[in-house]
């Protein structure tokens, strides 16, 4: 009987099933990746025509000087903007999608359970699935703000980035700032990466997977809304999305993001581990 289990065959080493290439491969090749990268490319583009028709964002301006004002005052303010019109929302829809129709897509299709026939472990398969989610997430988040950039260059020009707070940034300052916003958004939304990872593991439809993970998501920022709160909403990873602001200023405050970044990587590392755990105990019928 040991002689013929899959983990007694001669040359069998578990971290060598499902590579990460092959993986990376098999979902870069699926419609919705190639759909994602388009909306992500396209979205400069739109915000470019916005603003031709509707004319410099700034004239009308009534005294409040925003992130978005300063939107067509170089390439680098119109990433910036970019971003802040995205973040919210736009790029937590990715990052659900990558990591929340991972386990459950293949359990849709019945392919789950010859997986883990190849036998691939169970830990290694969620391991696999959930880095090729993460690094297509990483992608997605650095796709909007370097089109932007090019196009906003393009459109705009090269020049300082002009502060809400008042002054301007060098160019090259100012992407080294940009680069700070784009990895806080990430980590900012790892809680959402994690939550959609855990309910893909728990469930068979991809659609309730990831949006589960969107829904939630859309709870925490109406929660954060909520002032009577007080206090309570600084566990709220919601609460600090926009925390990346402090990277636009004339010296950056790292205190805000630190405290989001902490929030979000805790959640993250409890859904993870949740997702682990209860996957090693499923019953895998799909």
């Amino acid at each position: 009987m040991t002689a013929t289990t899959p983990a007694a065959a001669p040359g069998y080493r578990a971290r060598r099933t499902l590579p990460l290439r092959v993986e990376a491969r098999r979902q870069l090749r699926r419609r919705r990746t190639l759909v994602i990268a388009a909306i992500l490319t396209l979205l400069p583009f739109v915000l470019v025509a916005a603003f031709a028709i509707g004319g410099d964002p700034g004239t009308r301006n009534t005294g409040r000087i925003s992130l978005m004002a300063t939107a067509t005052a170089s390439g680098g303010n119109f990433a910036a903007t970019a971003l802040f019109v995205s973040a919210g929302f736009l790029l937590v829809v990715p990052v659900a999608l990558f990591c929340g129709d991972t386990v459950a897509s293949e359990a849709s299709w019945s392919s789950l359970r010859y997986l883990l026939a190849a036998p691939v472990p169970r830990a290694r398969l969620l391991l696999s699935k959930l880095t090729v989610g993460l690094v297509f997430s990483a992608a997605a988040m650095l796709l909007l703000p370097l089109v932007a950039l090019a196009v906003g260059t393009a459109a705009y020009g090269w020049g300082p980035l002009q502060l809400p707070t008042g002054g301007a940034l060098a160019p090259g300052d100012a992407v080294l700032r940009l680069a700070v916003v784009t990895g806080y958004v990430f980590v900012s939304q790892l809680v959402t990466a994690a939550l959609a990872f855990w309910l893909s593991t728990v469930t068979d439809a991809p659609l309730g997977a990831v949006g589960g993970a969107v829904g939630l998501t859309i709870v925490g920022n109406v929660l954060d809304q909520v002032t009577a709160l007080g206090d309570w909403r600084a566990v709220l990873p919601a609460h600090w999305q926009y925390a990346w602001a402090d990277a636009l200023q004339p010296q950056m405050e790292w205190s805000g993001m630190l405290q989001g970044a902490s929030v979000s990587v805790s959640y993250a590392l409890v859904l993870t581990a949740l997702a682990f755990r209860g996957f090693a105990r499923k019953d895998v019928v799909s």
